[in-house]
């Protein structure tokens, strides 16, 4: 039998991996839209509440699949979003109707809140509160793996290998299936419940399940204060991340910059990401100063957008922006799911309702960021306007990052 520490990284990895696959199973719509829209014939309206259709179902399910999270615990939560989101794609492979498509699509996004939130919960449950923060930066981490396995290998390599959309969905869907296998089998090998750092009858798991005590979790989640300064935080968080990512390269190409530069630029973006991801949140760690760390973060992030507003400086200069704004993307996204479980009155018994709080909301964010980009361009003419707007979230985040009691 392994040792209580090693469970605990062979539970962090494989739930990493899951985050992988699930991001993976989520972008491969976007990777694919071009075969997608064409096959069944969408709209660029259809199209868009297709790739939207997975954000927006995190807004009505997840502040109850947090909490219910709280109650059936992070592992059976990772191992259910498993099933559901494989049998959604396996079923996505065969649909020939543009509905099933949507409802298939919305399974995807309900199976991805038990990843979301399951993984925060399992982390929450196997280590110490101050030191959360880096098992938090891997899973993260595996999460950017997939978005980008998604483009390069789903729709680089493999798709192609496969013959298209259709059995690259099936082969994953059946990967991700045999994946929850692995995932249960473990769980019921490993003694989870005596490898938790924190007291297995302390509750969560041993609580009762009803409408009223779900709806009296998410009231004691709302009425906490640092709570609302970090669902301030998750909004701009969202807000900057669809933000950049949806309009960096089109608002680097309005600069003067070539396409294919443009398009490296997204990817460098990203990559920033990652590093921030892996740096930041093990700094916090060492100086003890989450807040801090999100303030720090979040004035990376206005500093990096004030670049794209400058006008005639080399295009060098916007380019760099792009990479530090991503740099503090990567270092704010661990931190949102790691506070909750540390703040008085929430705790790892309420951070799955908690950070189904900072979802539910932040979406709202994370549609807002591509659509004011978007409605402010077409009204003004230029892009600056809503880079202005996520300059002022950050200012925002900045303000709630210093009043975080952690």
């Amino acid at each position: 039998m392994l040792s209580t520490s090693r469970a605990r990284h062979l539970l962090l990895v494989l739930g990493s991996l899951a985050y992988t696959a699930l991001m993976f199973v989520w972008f491969s719509v976007p990777a694919y839209l071009g075969a997608l829209t064409a096959d069944f014939g969408l709209s660029s309206t259809q199209a868009g509440l297709l790739t939207g259709a997975i954000p927006l179902t995190y807004v009505p399910v997840a502040l109850f699949s947090g909490a219910i999270i709280d109650r059936i615990g992070g592992y059976r939560a990772i191992g259910t979003g498993l099933v559901l989101f494989g049998l959604a794609q396996l079923g996505r492979s065969l649909v020939a109707s543009t509905p099933a498509l949507f409802a298939l699509t919305v399974l995807v996004g309900i199976g991805g809140t038990t990843i979301t939130f399951g993984l925060p919960k399992l982390v929450s449950d196997l280590y110490p509160p101050g030191s959360s923060g880096t098992p938090s930066s891997v899973y993260v981490f595996g999460s950017l793996l997939g978005t980008a396995a998604a483009f390069s290998l789903g729709r680089g390599v493999i798709g192609p290998l496969l013959g298209g959309w259709r059995p690259l969905f099936r082969v994953t869907g059946v990967a991700v299936l045999v994946y929850a296998v692995v995932w249960w089998a473990t769980v019921r090998w490993l003694p989870v419940h005596e490898i938790q750092y924190r007291d297995r009858d302390a509750g969560g798991e041993t609580r009762r399940l009803s409408f009223a005590a779900l709806r009296d979790d998410v009231a004691r989640v709302f009425a906490n204060r640092p709570m609302r300064l970090l669902v301030v935080v998750g909004v701009v968080y969202l807000l900057l991340l669809h933000g950049i990512e949806n309009w960096l390269a089109t608002v680097l190409r309005s600069r003067g910059l070539a396409a294919s530069l443009a398009a490296t630029s997204v990817s460098g973006f990203v990559a920033a990401e990652a590093v921030g991801t892996l740096c930041l949140p093990v700094l916090s760690d060492r100086l003890d100063a989450r807040g801090t760390i999100i303030a720090g973060s979040a004035t990376l992030c206005a500093l990096g957008v004030a670049t794209l507003l400058l006008p005639g400086v080399p295009l060098a200069l916007p380019v760099v922006g792009a990479l530090v704004a991503g740099f503090g993307v990567g270092g704010i996204s661990p931190l949102v799911r790691v506070i909750p479980g540390e703040l008085d009155g929430i705790g790892p018994e309420l951070v799955g309702t908690a950070i189904g709080l900072v979802f539910a909301v932040g979406e709202l964010g994370g549609f807002l960021g591509p659509f004011l980009i978007g409605s402010l361009h077409d009204l003004t003419g230029t892009y600056a306007a809503g880079l202005v707007a996520l300059c002022l979230g950050c200012l925002a985040a900045i303000e709630a990052g210093r009043r975080l009691p952690v």
